[in-house]
């Protein structure tokens, strides 16, 4: 007691002496302090690899000036005795919001296509001019809150926009002003994929959209840079400006990481990425981009399993999800990936510590740990000399506390910022938390104490019986009521004890007769490092009962635990459909080698083959859907009425389920297609499915470039209430065609003069059309204005490639032919909408019949799996040939998307992308038993048979984990069924930035 009084008056004496040092004045004049402060006998954390025991930290003017076991302390020192406590560098927050507040949501119902700001840049989603400090506002309760966590500095910016502005490093000192708070008014760029909530501007509506606006910008803040315009634009003098600061790039989530990192590298950026913490799915992937990650660790709960029903809703990859992200920081750590930590992302901040518990359990080194909460973000920051560490020169920014600051039973006592002390728990208070035991009476109990620094209580059992207990502590002293074990009358035990000496309470207890005893309660706390205690350390440093699900490619459901490889394959006796001018053959037999097709023949032999009897079953090309929107998460950019500047391939999703079921249908290839939002969409991506690879290894290499154009209701709005948009008509959309490309021939001149000109991505893309580079697949109904864009393509010398949907195609058949243009239609849909009242089932044969290159395709996620029966009808109506019929997915799609030299057909030479049929490929009853590409199999039926096993067992193994994890009492969340979204040609995301 007299050691407490002792250290709380010198205390009180050094704040009366120079209250000024910590506590502003009314005037709000801060004085410095000029006092030394030396905090003696502790066991100090320099750095995260520097560690001094029974060192000394001399600090003086909110710096450090000296730090050592032999420090020479001047006079009139401040001396504190940490003795058996611990020193750390104070946390630093890189990614916050601390402080700022976020604008207001704009208002109003119609969308609005100009920007509503005037000597700015032309979308006001981009805002580098923006300085965080003009709407910053200390909050001294969030830093109250950031010191119980060990934060001592935290990084703001404004979460808002797509470009955001400048953030400021702010040190959360409560006793300070801004003056002293502020380290830097200007640390970073931040940038995000989101807009702004301030503006309605519509551009961009979508994911795609952010990336061709990013691309877009940092294309004119060159042109700027280089003096090419005469009118001052305030944002680009801003992003200039701009370009020497830290990037900070918001991707929250792996794909959207690669995302960004594309963007960045384009432009010779790298930008530090906030990620999403699920980045150990791809950790290649990530590794490849060198960025630097801030890293949320936001891990999900455990779902509530109790009702089996709602749990079998539950998918794979979301129970994954809770019990791999732990794990996430190892395995960056492992495989050499610099990362910061970040309380952002998270609900509530006071999970961060439990969440950083569980990546420690989960392996992560507890150096690293502290690496990424001190020393990374401070170098990120360009604050090495100054935060991160207790180097002499850098700020009083420590934390002291009661042990292994990473271990779950310690605790945060004072946080430090500079030089001044922040109080979390009063470190003359006894920790006496723990499990004891003790006999009364001839009886035993195991009494529990918790929370004894803050709200103490006890929970106290004796055999089988919990018994009622009300607990106080204070000053060293505890008292304890409690019913006793017999329930036929209401009698209490009362003691009273002091903490002694090995964490154990000696004292007296009063029983219900009036007796006294000697009370004595013995503790059986262990260390935290105890070899004995239940999740002792393994391989890795991981707990032993630390399970981690397999990861596989992708890590969801039918994912590869190893990306299956080409194998040389002989397939014997089976019937092939050659689509050439062998037509087809019986009996025969099909070699596959390094990829491509090798030999078709008869009595084929080939060493180390992997040899199949197709004895009654059919080969053919695999099937080829020139119109599908799976495997994107982005269909439509309709912010503007042209959107050639977009492309498909910056938004593919390879975690996409329906790139598996399409496998299991016999699809090889797909055209994914910009939606029909606006007259001018955005550009294809022509993909295989190679189910579990990356989203680059999925498009095709040296890939023919489309795009996609649409006429009819979809452009004009006939069914949006937000109909202010232009065009408005049908002759309004001709009318933007022949504008744009006006605008298109006018930008090709000037670029071929050799004159300066501002690069445009949406023009540069149009002059492709111009110049035969690049095919138009045309979202078409109407025989009106299908002419009317074959003339408009003549007048401007090129040609339409595709129309796709064309069901009044048999009415324009003949011009068609004449044009040189493809037909990519339906069946047998018809009469869903208004525009598609006159189409007819035959339109397909007729296109074929006039001699028009024709296909069928899907445009929907359903009917993609079945296009092999879909051909089929056009034998029924209209009565094509078998062989033409299988044409129409497999070798006609391959020529309207000039990839017939390469796919479509069973020609040696040609890529092994090839259908193994259980019956007749137009049957019904026909069903994919392997779908290979390039030689490798990517989906196998009976291998999809086993995987449906494995799962059943993984998901069983995942929800025992989960019910256990309830059982301890740790919270859960329900289950909720999600149903998928399926991406159709009027899919709008509003600017998503989920995966």
């Amino acid at each position: 007691m007299i050691k407490i009084h002792l250290r709380l008056l010198i205390f009180m004496c050094s704040f009366s002496l120079f209250a000024q040092d910590y506590f502003p004045s009314n005037s709000g004049v801060i004085a410095n302090n000029t006092n030394y402060t030396a905090l003696t006998n502790a066991k100090i954390h320099v750095s995260a690899s520097e560690v001094i025991d029974n060192g000394t930290l001399l600090i003086k003017e909110g710096k450090v000036i000296s730090v050592g076991k032999s420090v020479s302390i001047p006079k009139n020192t401040t001396t504190i005795d940490l003795e058996g406590k611990e020193i750390y560098p104070s946390f630093i927050d890189i990614y916050t919001s601390f402080g700022v507040k976020k604008p207001k949501r704009a208002t109003g119902n119609l969308p609005q296509y100009e920007a509503s700001r005037s000597g700015f840049y032309w979308n006001d989603h981009i805002m580098p001019e923006q300085d965080v400090m003009a709407s910053f506002k200390y909050d001294d309760k969030a830093a109250s809150e950031m010191h119980k966590l060990g934060f001592g500095v935290v990084n703001t910016h404004m979460p808002d926009g797509i470009v955001r502005g400048t953030g400021a490093l702010i040190a959360l000192n409560n006793n300070a002003d801004n003056s002293m708070r502020v380290i830097d008014g200007e640390t970073a760029q931040h940038l995000s994929f989101s807009k702004s909530v301030a503006s309605r501007q519509s551009y961009p509506s979508s994911l795609m959209g952010s990336m061709a606006l990013l691309r877009q910008m940092y294309n004119d803040a060159k042109w700027y840079a280089d003096g090419n315009v005469d009118t001052r634009d305030l944002s680009l003098e801003a992003l200039n400006g701009n370009k020497n600061l830290l990037q900070i790039f918001e991707a929250n989530g792996r794909a959207n990481v690669m995302r960004a990192d594309k963007v960045g590298d384009q432009f010779n950026i790298q930008y530090t990425i906030v990620g999403g913490g699920d980045e150990y799915e791809r950790i290649d992937e990530i590794k490849s981009t060198n960025a630097t990650l801030i890293l949320p660790i936001d891990f999900q709960l455990a779902y509530d399993v109790d009702n089996a029903f709602l749990a079998k809703t539950l998918s794979l990859s979301d129970m994954r999800a809770w019990n791999q992200e732990p794990h996430n920081p190892r395995i960056l750590s492992e495989n050499g990936v610099t990362y910061a930590l970040t309380t952002h992302g998270l609900k509530s901040k006071k999970s961060f510590k439990d969440n950083l518990m569980k990546a420690i359990e989960s392996g992560l080194s507890k150096q690293k740990a502290l690496e990424a909460l001190t020393t990374v973000p401070a170098q990120l920051l360009g604050k090495s000399n100054e935060l991160g560490t207790l180097k002499a020169g850098s700020y009083a920014n420590f934390l002291i506390t009661s042990g292994d600051i990473f271990d779950k039973k310690t605790k945060l006592y004072e946080n430090w910022v500079q030089g001044t002390p922040h109080f979390i728990t009063d470190m003359a208070i006894k920790d006496i938390d723990g499990d004891y035991n003790f006999k009364l009476a001839g009886k035993l109990y195991q009494l529990k104490i918790s929370g004894s620094s803050s709200k103490p209580s006890a929970k106290l059992v004796s055999g089988k019986n919990e018994l009622g207990t009300k607990m106080s502590y204070k000053n060293d002293w505890v008292t304890m009521t409690f019913k006793t074990a017999d329930t036929t009358k209401t009698e209490f035990i009362r003691i009273v004890a002091s903490p002694s000496s090995g964490k154990s309470l000696s004292g007296k207890a009063t029983m219900p007769n009036g007796n006294d005893y000697s009370f004595y309660a013995s503790s059986e706390v262990k260390s935290a490092n105890a070899e004995g205690e239940k999740g002792k350390k393994g391989e890795n440093g991981k707990t032993k009962d630390a399970y981690m699900s397999p990861v596989t490619y992708p890590n969801m459901a039918y994912g590869f635990t190893e990306n299956p490889k080409a194998e040389t394959i002989l397939f014997k006796n089976a019937t092939i459909w050659t689509n050439e001018g062998d037509g087809v053959l019986e009996n025969s037999d099909l070699l596959i080698k390094d990829g491509k097709i090798a030999k078709v023949g008869k009595d084929l032999n080939a060493r180390n083959a992997k040899v199949i009897d197709a004895s009654g079953k059919h080969i053919t090309a695999g099937i080829i859907d020139e119109h599908s929107h799976i495997g994107a998460v982005s269909i439509n950019e309709g912010g503007h009425n042209s959107s050639a500047e977009v492309t498909i391939e910056d938004v593919l999703d390879d975690e996409d389920i329906d790139i598996y079921r399409n496998l299991a249908g016999g699809v090889t290839s797909i055209q994914i297609l910009h939606g029909s939002a606006n007259p001018i969409g955005g550009r294809s991506a022509i993909i295989k499915l190679k189910w579990g690879e990356s989203v680059e290894n999925l498009v095709y290499d040296n890939s023919p470039k489309f795009i996609k154009f649409a006429l009819g209701e979809n452009v004009k709005q006939s069914r949006s209430r937000f109909n202010v948009r232009f065009p408005q008509s049908r002759m309004g959309v001709e009318q933007v065609y022949m504008d744009y490309f006006s605008r298109a021939k006018a930008y090709d001149e000037l670029k071929k003069s050799g004159k300066p000109y501002r690069k445009d991505t949406e023009m540069e893309v149009l002059a492709e059309i111009l110049n035969k580079e690049r095919f138009i697949s045309c979202h078409s109904y109407v025989q009106s204005e299908i002419n009317m864009l074959m003339k408009v393509a003549e007048k401007f010398d090129f040609n339409i490639n595709t129309f796709t949907h064309i069901l009044e195609g048999y009415k324009v058949a003949d011009k068609m032919k004449a044009h040189g243009v493809g037909g990519s239609t339906f069946s047998d849909w018809w009469a869903y909408k208004y525009e598609v009242n006159d189409a007819i089932p035959y339109n397909a044969a007729i296109m074929h019949k006039v001699g028009v290159v024709t296909a069928i395709n899907s445009d929907d996620a359903e009917m993609s799996r079945r296009l092999n029966q879909e051909a089929a009808k056009s034998i029924k109506y209209g009565g094509v040939s078998e062989e033409d019929a299988l044409k129409f997915v497999t070798l006609n799609p391959a020529k309207l998307l000039h990839l017939d030299e390469r796919v479509g057909s069973i020609k040696v030479g040609k890529d092994a992308d090839v259908v193994l049929w259980s019956d007749h490929p137009l049957s019904v009853y026909a069903k994919a038993e392997k779908t290979i590409i390039e030689g490798v199999t990517y989906f196998d039926i009976e291998k999809d048979k086993q995987m449906r096993e494995t799962i059943k067992k993984e998901k069983s193994t995942l929800v025992n984990m989960m019910l256990q994890d309830k059982n301890k009492g740790l919270k859960t969340q329900p289950v909720r069924k999600k149903e998928k979204v399926l991406l159709h040609c009027d899919s709008m995301d509003f600017n998503t930035t989920e995966k």
